[in-house]
């Protein structure tokens, strides 16, 4: 199964250049597992979801260490039938037989109480899409009952579900989202934004 993401990240700052740069060895880890296709308007990393929302994470938490406000976009993906399936995008934890939709929400819960602290304060908004299916609502449902549990849910708002909380639990509820919804070999979407230290006072 083909999944990936493409990503841009705005650091708000006269240094942006210098905050990119100096995130990017954040990568390091994951290179040998990714693949890394970098042009003027985003950057894409195929790999399997384990692999690529760590990546994302961490590279997003090294840019915002930096203090500035950090905005972090990514369209992410999996299943699509236009791209081919490719070995880097193996996964270990995702897959096989459908799964009841409570058990499912039980395993999304439980990765996002697994997530590593990163000390990063974090807000983020997002849109799932679940396509290949005539019951995507009852999974877009299934998704929103997740979230609302999850810990990181902040609230909906129009067109988007609205997080917020440290940086690893959102980026493991978002992979839980784009995973653990859909039929396992389906093709889902995500429309992710990403912000820390932003200096707007939050509303409620």
């Amino acid at each position: 199964m083909y999944s990936g993401a493409q990503i841009s990240i705005y650091p708000m700052a006269d240094d942006f250049v210098g905050v990119i740069l100096g995130a990017l060895s954040a990568l390091d880890p994951y290179r040998d597992r990714l693949q890394v296709q970098t042009d003027d308007i985003s950057t894409l990393l195929v790999g399997a979801p384990e692999v690529l929302f760590p990546a994302m994470r961490d590279l997003f938490v090294a840019a915002a260490k930096s203090g500035k406000h950090c905005v972090l976009h990514a369209t992410i993906s999996r299943g699509c039938p236009g791209e081919p399936d490719d070995a880097v995008c193996y996964t270990t934890e995702y897959g096989g037989p459908v799964l009841p939709l409570e058990q499912r929400k039980q395993m999304a819960l439980d990765s996002v109480q697994a997530a590593p602290v990163t000390d990063m304060p974090s807000a983020a908004q997002f849109s799932l899409y679940v396509m290949d299916t005539n019951d995507h609502m009852d999974e877009i449902y299934g998704c929103i009952d997740f979230l609302k549990q999850s810990g990181t849910f902040d609230r909906a708002k129009n067109f988007c579900t609205k997080l917020g909380g440290d940086a690893g639990a959102v980026f493991a509820t978002v992979q839980a989202a784009l995973c653990r919804f859909g039929p396992p070999e389906g093709h889902v979407t995500i429309d992710l934004t990403v912000s820390a230290n932003s200096p707007t006072v939050r509303t409620s």
